[in-house]
């Protein structure tokens, strides 16, 4: 029943030095916490606003 769940490829582009605590803390959320790092995430709605809140700092793929 878990067939095809959506994923989308987060990858951070920018440096958490100089940036608020709480946006440094959500790179790390996202498992994020070098630059050029990649992960595969599920596509729901909080990790949305998880990179919505750091969207200056990530470029996403596979976006629906």
């Amino acid at each position: 029943m878990n067939a095809a769940r959506k994923t989308i490829k987060v990858t951070q582009t920018g440096s958490p030095i100089g940036r608020r605590k709480d946006q440094r803390a959500t790179l790390i959320g996202l498992g994020l916490n070098k630059m050029n790092r990649t992960r595969e995430l599920e596509d729901t709605p909080s990790v949305r606003g998880m990179i919505d809140k750091v969207h200056h700092l990530v470029r996403v793929e596979g976006e629906a």
